[in-house]
């Protein structure tokens, strides 16, 4: 279950739930999205066919390379969220100067790093550990985008990373998370959120993964989702980085959501050469399919990323991590007084590529 899709509530504004509340004027994220492009209206021509039973991607499509996020340009297309948490995370989320300033937000080695304080001990009546959230300034209706990471962070008791798209009216445009997991997870899960009625089952390619939470992605009002877990090794935090890295690719089309996943030894030729052929890749880890009107669902998204600490989905299960409970008690005086214990949490990205 993942608690993620609060934080458009109340940085998007959204008054579609008795929990939205606008940012007041003058507040942090005020406006935040009023000024942001068109989206990016990825209307591709890959589609699900076949007699029905057993659909399939459509291999004459090609792809076409929209936009490229890397160490060459992330600071101009991205935009740094200096908001109070929307997640109630023991969090403080910097804004772009103090975030370079505090070495948290850089570029090195033409690769993007976005970390968190890891040195210094903090109050736990303040607002948290400094860290940063960002959101792409394109947004998308449709594409596939394929996320190429170094290192993302580690498994760490108390921390709650996300890679992951997000919609202007939540939950009524939808959510995507790609990568995300609390604590000490070790396997990767990838949800979707949206209003009530979208129940995608599993594609007839079968997926990696196996269903948790509900079977409509708008269960609790969207706040619950629908999940896929992974079952792959090394699909997430700790030994995803010891693996040497990874690539996300996500397909997002009318007819279904999918991820994969692969090591990055395994990516597949298509990918590296920028000619991505998701007809020829092997079974996805999630391959949400049917049951939804993605198109209604889903739209409008952005690009986000972020790392928080206890808050809605991982302060409400640190009990059930042990190792974690039996450090310390409290998720929040755990984050509060072990800064060394987040020397790994960090992103390191190579790129991000979407494509229509």
């Amino acid at each position: 279950m993942s608690f993620r899709s609060l934080a458009s509530l109340l940085v998007l504004g959204a008054t579609s739930s008795a929990r939205a509340a606008p940012s007041p004027a003058g507040a942090p994220g005020d406006g935040l999205y009023l000024s942001q492009p068109e989206p990016v209206q990825v209307v591709h021509p890959q589609t699900f066919q076949g007699n029905g039973s057993n659909p399939r991607i459509d291999s004459a499509a090609s792809y076409r390379l929209v936009d490229t996020y890397d160490a060459s340009n992330w600071f101009s297309k991205f935009t740094v969220e200096n908001i109070a948490d929307p997640t109630h995370g023991f969090v403080n989320y910097l804004n772009q100067a103090d975030a370079q300033r505090l070495g948290l937000y850089k570029t090195q080695n033409n690769q993007v790093y976005i970390g968190v304080d890891n040195t210094n001990v903090i109050s736990t009546s303040g607002p948290g550990r400094n860290s940063v959230r960002i959101h792409s300034n394109p947004s998308y209706n449709h594409g596939l985008i394929i996320g190429d990471f170094a290192h993302i962070p580690g498994s760490q008791c108390g921390s709650w990373p996300a890679f992951w798209m997000l919609g202007p009216n939540w939950p009524n445009s939808g959510e995507i998370d790609i990568i995300e997991g609390v604590h000490t997870d070790s396997s990767n899960q990838m949800t979707l959120h949206s209003a009530p009625g979208c129940s995608p089952g599993v594609g007839p390619a079968g997926e990696n993964g196996y269903r948790v939470a509900n079977s409509d992605c708008g269960a609790g009002s969207g706040y619950n989702g629908c999940g896929v877990k992974s079952t792959q090794a090394n699909t997430y935090g700790t030994s995803f980085n010891a693996n040497g890295g990874g690539v996300y690719a996500t397909l997002w089309t009318s007819s279904a959501i999918q991820v994969w996943y692969w090591a990055q030894r395994d990516v597949p030729s298509d990918v590296r050469n920028g000619n991505p052929n998701p007809a020829s890749w092997p079974k996805p880890q999630a391959n949400f399919y049917g049951g939804c009107n993605f198109d209604s669902y889903f739209k409008n998204l952005q690009i986000i990323f972020d790392i928080t600490f206890c808050g809605d989905w991982a302060g409400n299960v640190w009990s059930q991590y042990t190792s974690c409970y039996n450090s310390d008690t409290s998720c929040t005086s755990y984050v509060a007084r072990q800064p060394q214990n987040f020397r790994e949490s960090y992103w390191l990205v190579n790129s991000v590529k979407v494509y229509a």
